[in-house]
């Protein structure tokens, strides 16, 4: 069973869904989605642990932090761990919540035990470079005819089946008109800077229908020299897609 939670942290309330018990595992979602994107895998590894899937700072129900940064959302993570007595966890992220979690693993190297990068990308400055003038992902302009609908779900749907897009519009548009803030937030963040200070064993998860991720999956190992790798094939863009696959791969890495 899946049960809902608010946290008091620093930053403000932090919106948490649980399951299972045992050793802890936080799980970040991707922009600008919210817990829900963990639905699917809560269950399955609440099997044999405490999974814990939480809204970043600013989307879902939590707080909306001061400033949107990676700081920021890392920040929240350890809030959320502090409130929830988590002296330690493991710390799986995806897309975005990989970077938030690369950054919570870099900044509190001893609270991470155990950290999964999904479809994560490596942010350095020829990433920079590349993001400049790129673009918006998600930003759209609310209309009175309710179009900026159509439009968000026409910018998703090449790369989500139909029953997983209604669930990422709904998230999107619970955080408008600040819908591209958490993207912006990595463009801005120095993950080279950042990622030699992890200390404890990373797995880099790729999906190999990922057009925007799965290129980035030997850059971002080859910044973790220690790192081991792992494909889901036939994964897409959302987490959601190969739920099952997803949670088997972080089980076995995490038992390891």
């Amino acid at each position: 069973m899946i049960r809902f939670g608010y946290a008091d942290t620093p930053g403000g309330q932090i919106h948490y869904a649980s399951c299972g018990s045992g050793e802890p595992v936080v799980l970040l979602h991707q922009t600008p989605r919210s817990w829900d994107e963990y639905r699917e895998v809560l269950p399955l590894l609440g099997r044999t642990r405490r999974a814990i899937a939480m809204d970043t700072p600013g989307f879902g129900n939590s707080a909306r932090p001061a400033v949107h940064s990676i700081e920021a959302y890392a920040a929240g993570v350890l809030g959320l761990m502090d409130a929830l007595d988590l002296a330690e966890a493991a710390v799986v992220g995806h897309h975005t919540g990989g970077v938030v979690a690369a950054e919570v693993a870099a900044s509190a190297p001893g609270r991470v035990s155990r950290l999964v990068l999904s479809s994560t990308p490596m942010i350095d400055y020829e990433a920079r470079l590349r993001r400049l003038g790129r673009p918006s992902v998600d930003a759209v302009q609310e209309r009175s005819d309710g179009s900026h609908l159509t439009e968000l779900w026409n910018g998703r749907a090449p790369f989500y089946p139909p029953h997983l897009l209604t669930r990422f519009v709904r998230d999107a548009l619970a955080v408008l008109p600040q819908v591209e803030s958490g993207h912006e937030a990595v463009t801005a963040y120095r993950m080279e800077q950042r990622v030699g200070l992890i200390r404890c064993p990373v797995l880099c998860v790729g999906a190999s229908e990922d057009p925007f991720a799965f290129p980035e999956l030997e850059r971002l190992a080859a910044r973790l020299p220690r790192s081991t790798q792992r494909v889901i094939k036939g994964g897409m863009v959302p987490l959601e897609h190969k739920a099952a696959d997803f949670a088997a791969i972080v089980e076995e890495f995490l038992c390891s």
